[in-house]
C-alpha cells in the first residue's frame, strides 16, 4: 500500500507540475508576415489622403499604397489616426506603416525607419490675395498657422529669427481648418507642405497667395517600425518597380498633372 500511494503521490506531483507551466504566448507576428497591411494616415490631408464627397478615402497616398500592397500580395487597411500621435500608433502596433505625406527628418529617424524618398516637397508660406506680406521678414508681429505634428512647425522653428519675432505660431489639427482660419482673418499666414498647399489654394482661385520664399526643401518617406526591416525592403524594392515601370508617374499626373515623384 505505501508503494502504491508513493505512486499515486509522485504521479500527482508531476500532473501539477505539469499544469503549472504556462505555455509561452506566442509573439506577435511583424507585419511582413502578414496577410495585410493597415496604414496609419491623417484623413484630411488633400491631395495625399482625404474624403471624398461620399465619405470615400480617396488620394495620391492612398492608390500608391494600394498598388504598392497588391504588388506585395497584400489586403490593405486605411485607419485615420491622430497626426500628432503618428510615432506613437506606429511604435504601439496600432498601424504597420506611416503614409500620408511624412516628411523624412532626423528627428524621426531616431523613433522610426523610412523607405527611400519616393517625393520632393517644400513648406510654403501662403497668405490672402489681398495681404501685404511678401516675404518671411514680414512675417514679424503676426499670427502663423501649422497643422500640430507636422513638419511645418519643425521648419518654422529651425529658422530662429523668423519663429522669434512672431506674435504666435498657432496649431491646428489639420491644414484645412488653418486656412479657414486664415480666410476668416484669425491667421495672418499658415506655412504647409507645397503638395497640399497648392492644390488647396487651387480650389478657390483668387483668394490665397503663395510667397516666392519657402522653409526649405523635404523627401516624402513611408515610416515603418524600426524592428520591422523585411517590411521596410520589400517596400523599398516595390517603390522603385513602381517608379521603374512608369505607375508612379501615372499615378502623380491624375493626381498633380505632372510626375513630380522622386
Amino acid at each position: 500500500m505505501k508503494k502504491i500511494a508513493a505512486v499515486l503521490l509522485i504521479s500527482g506531483l508531476s500532473l501539477l507540475a505539469a499544469c503549472g507551466k504556462s505555455d509561452p504566448t506566442p509573439a506577435a507576428k511583424p507585419a511582413s508576415a502578414s496577410t495585410s497591411i493597415v496604414v496609419g494616415l491623417d484623413d484630411n490631408f488633400p491631395p495625399m489622403g482625404f474624403r471624398d464627397a461620399n465619405n470615400q478615402l480617396v488620394g495620391f497616398d492612398i492608390d500608391m499604397a494600394k498598388e504598392a500592397a497588391q504588388r506585395l500580395g497584400l489586403t490593405v487597411d486605411f485607419k485615420p489616426i491622430d497626426w500628432s500621435a503618428k510615432e506613437a500608433e506606429l511604435n504601439g502596433k496600432r498601424v504597420d506603416v506611416l503614409w500620408n505625406g511624412l516628411t523624412i527628418t532626423e528627428d524621426r529617424k531616431k523613433n522610426i525607419s523610412f523607405t527611400a524618398p519616393y517625393m520632393t516637397n517644400h513648406q510654403i508660406v501662403i497668405v490672402t490675395e489681398k495681404s501685404p506680406i511678401q516675404t518671411k521678414a514680414d512675417l514679424a508681429g503676426r499670427i502663423v498657422g501649422a497643422q500640430d505634428g507636422s513638419s511645418a512647425v519643425d521648419a518654422i522653428k529651425k529658422e530662429a529669427a523668423v519663429a522669434a519675432s512672431l506674435k504666435e505660431l498657432k496649431s491646428f489639427g489639420d491644414n484645412v481648418t488653418a486656412l479657414m482660419d486664415l480666410s476668416a482673418g484669425r491667421l495672418d499666414a499658415v506655412v504647409v507642405d507645397e503638395v497640399v498647399g497648392r492644390y488647396l489654394a487651387s480650389k478657390r482661385a483668387g483668394e490665397y497667395r503663395i510667397l516666392t520664399e519657402n522653409f526649405g526643401t523635404e523627401d516624402y518617406g513611408v515610416g515603418v517600425r524600426k524592428d520591422d526591416g523585411e517590411l521596410l525592403d520589400k517596400l523599398n524594392k516595390t517603390l522603385a518597380s513602381m517608379k521603374q515601370d512608369g505607375t508612379a508617374a501615372r499615378i502623380a499626373t491624375q493626381w498633380f498633372g505632372a510626375d513630380i515623384t522622386k
